[in-house]
């Protein structure tokens, strides 16, 4: 009779425990969009993942920055503030440029979590969804994506820009003796003590894109590595102006080549 009432008590918990997960185990996720002359592309890129995560219930909100747009990327934005209600707008008035505007973001925004997104729809948000079970999943710091590997694709990307994406990654990987092959690459997502344990943030261009993930692998933040895909963008035109990043790339990762081989440990995630 005593062991019949024990598991009549037990049985209870173990449904808590095991088959409604307890809310520890839910993030609520950011996405940081930088946005610079975008007005062609950001209804459709705000629309879309904003049904995506709500079909999938999780909870988001979607943080846009406007580089200080010279066309009416704010008109649009103020618009879609009346049929998304998770998207919240700041206008960054300077200094302005891809890395200042994602910073503003990282500076600002309220998830547990938070994801690094295109305002060109490149970024596919099934792939974000994939990203944050992941790292429900693996219990990790980041999850990186790769285009590069078994599972991940690319629809029209510029032969070119791809020819030097593979050797700025394979560079990458040399100096820093990792294995991940698409560090270059911004879509990417983050837990909130990640980014507090990064910064302070040194880049004010694309080369932001490189300083994240090398940071959090080099100071030993734990990662998970998810195939993903990238789409060219059908308006506006690409910001990246490969000719201008060499040196800018090149700076951060000496930096993160110099941080890893000689602070002897100084930034490293604390385990306690």
């Amino acid at each position: 009779m005593f062991f019949a009432i024990n598991i009549l008590l037990w049985i209870p918990i173990y449904l808590q425990n095991k088959i409604f997960k307890p809310e520890t185990d839910f993030l609520k996720l950011s996405i940081v969009i930088p946005a610079y002359n975008e007005e062609g592309s950001i209804a459709e890129t705000l629309e879309t993942l904003y049904s995506t995560l709500i079909k999938f219930n999780i909870d988001h909100e979607i943080f846009v920055t406007n580089d200080n747009s010279k066309d009416n990327t704010a008109t649009v934005l103020k618009a879609l503030e009346q049929k998304i209600p998770t998207l919240h707008w700041e206008t960054n008035k300077g200094p302005n440029g891809f890395g200042y505007a994602v910073r503003y973001g990282l500076d600002r925004f309220s998830g547990d979590c938070v994801a690094v997104m295109m305002a060109d729809l490149s970024d596919d948000p099934m792939d974000l969804v994939r990203f944050y079970h992941r790292m429900l999943e693996d219990n990790v710091d980041c999850v990186f994506g790769t285009r590069w590997s078994n599972g991940g694709k690319v629809y029209d990307y510029p032969i070119v820009k791809k020819y030097i994406n593979r050797l700025a990654n394979s560079i990458v990987r040399v100096v820093l003796g990792i294995k991940y092959n698409d560090t270059t690459n911004a879509f990417k997502l983050y837990k909130r003590a990640t980014i507090q344990g990064i910064k302070p943030f040194l880049s004010p261009h694309f080369n932001l894109t490189l300083e994240l993930p090398a940071k959090a692998i080099v100071r030993g933040y734990s990662y998970s590595v998810v195939p993903n895909s990238w789409r060219n963008r059908k308006a506006g035109e690409s910001k990246l102006k490969i000719k201008e990043m060499g040196s800018r790339y090149f700076f951060i990762l000496m930096y993160c080549w110099l941080e890893k081989y000689f602070s002897r440990g100084d930034f490293k995630k604390d385990r306690n």
